[in-house]
């Protein structure tokens, strides 16, 4: 496939605007794989923390304190589960390689004003290459197939995402799981995923760590993850996530068991503090917990994953990238139940590793290799699909006057 460097990178022309005497902030309401939210052009944001955190709630109809058990979201654009209430901040940037999509991802939940800047999103990241063509900020000519490199800044990530398009301009489509038809089709390659956010594959440095009564293994690549056997809590593995959520014994022993290797693993905030053990409580993100069977459908792994408060109706790719990757080093919970996946080289090579999920089946490509009694990982890749939901213009009612006055210098006036 062409990918040729050739295109350039210009400026969105997104601009904030007052509207009937209402600040108003260009947004586009996008879909990424299994997950839904808003991407926003960062050069426009406020500088503080404080106050793009005041701009985001507004946003996505949160609280802007506190908590707010059962909040609806009914003046914002999220929408419940965590799944449903993501920010990407973008900006670009020329490099050596070509044009780079910087990414910032907020995650927030509906009912508590906190909001997490510690980890990426796999699924809505394969909405930022459709947005950034969407947006005129990377202009290609039509029949042009595209590769775009994309920075995560919370996670430290790169990767390389891929579209094809043909002689009249239109994105090939995909199928995934958990979505019904096809839209813009999106492989998103992670370059060097081990240890981003705690510098080991094996965050504990073992194989096997004993929990809470139970035997998991940490592992992190692209995100931080607690993996456990389904038959640890008397499951298989195969069970409707709804029914698994309804299970409160099942649901408040995988709590104590991801908040107590949340704190083996040495879980970090973003300013390199270790995570207490209140804040890994109510963390929205890590660190991910899934329990895993043996498949019956023709998959590698089953599994039901949590984001960990919630249950995940399909299965997030970071998590799936994670989870592949276990399945490949001996001795984990995960390469206990896996079956039929090739074995490792001493040269690096695709491994594909498919995981049976409430939706479907996840398929996944580990690039790695052997080295001595080492697993070297280079790359996890995934495909996703895309789709622009709305673009457009979101009144921003109630901004504190220390907001507006940040905002001021991007608004031109349609009174």
């Amino acid at each position: 496939m062409s990918t040729d460097k050739a295109y350039s990178l210009a400026d969105p022309g997104l601009t904030i605007r007052r509207h009937s005497g209402v600040l108003e902030i260009p947004v586009h309401y996008m879909r990424g794989g299994t997950s839904t939210g808003v991407v926003l052009w960062e050069p426009l944001m406020p500088q503080g923390e404080s106050l793009r955190a005041e701009l985001l709630r507004h946003l996505m109809g949160v609280p802007q304190t506190g908590h707010q058990s059962g909040n609806r979201q009914i003046t914002g654009l999220g929408r419940g589960p965590a799944t449903s209430n993501k920010v990407f901040l973008m900006r670009g940037e020329m490099t050596a390689n070509g044009l780079r999509l910087i990414s910032t991802l907020a995650q927030l939940a509906s009912d508590h004003a906190d909001i997490d800047w510690s980890v990426n999103c796999g699924n809505m990241s394969s909405a930022l290459p459709l947005w950034a063509v969407d947006t005129g900020l990377f202009q290609l000519p039509a029949s042009q197939n595209c590769e775009i490199e994309i920075k995560n800044t919370n996670t430290g990530v790169l990767t390389i995402a891929r579209m094809k398009r043909d002689e009249h301009g239109q994105f090939a489509n995909a199928e995934i799981p958990g979505v019904k038809g096809a839209f813009p089709s999106v492989d998103l390659f992670l370059q060097s995923p081990v240890g981003n956010k705690t510098g080991a594959l094996l965050p504990t440095g073992k194989v096997i760590d004993v929990v809470a009564g139970h035997e998991v293994s940490c592992v992190d690549v692209a995100v931080p993850m607690v993996i456990a056997q389904a038959s640890s809590f008397g499951k298989t593995g195969h069970e409707p996530i709804a029914e698994l959520e309804a299970d409160q014994p099942f649901m408040q022993a995988l709590r104590e068991v991801w908040i107590d290797a949340g704190l083996k693993m040495r879980l970090r905030r973003r300013d390199g503090e270790l995570m207490s053990r209140a804040e890994i409580e109510r963390s929205e993100t890590i660190p991910k917990v899934c329990i895993v069977g043996a498949p019956r459908n023709g998959g590698n792994i089953a599994v039901r994953y949590f984001t960990p408060q919630t249950g995940h109706a399909s299965m997030a790719v970071s998590g799936g990238c994670c989870l592949a990757a276990a399945c490949l080093i001996p001795g984990t919970t995960a390469h206990r139940v896996a079956t039929g996946i090739a074995p490792l080289s001493e040269e690096f090579a695709d491994v594909e590793v498919s995981i049976e999920n409430p939706a479907g089946r996840l398929d996944t490509t580990v690039v790695a290799a052997l080295r001595g009694r080492e697993i070297d990982i280079k790359s996890a890749a995934y495909r996703r699909s895309a789709q622009i939901l709305m673009r457009g213009h979101v009144p921003l009612y109630g901004a504190s006057s220390e907001l507006a006055n940040a905002l001021a210098e991007s608004i031109s006036t349609l009174d």
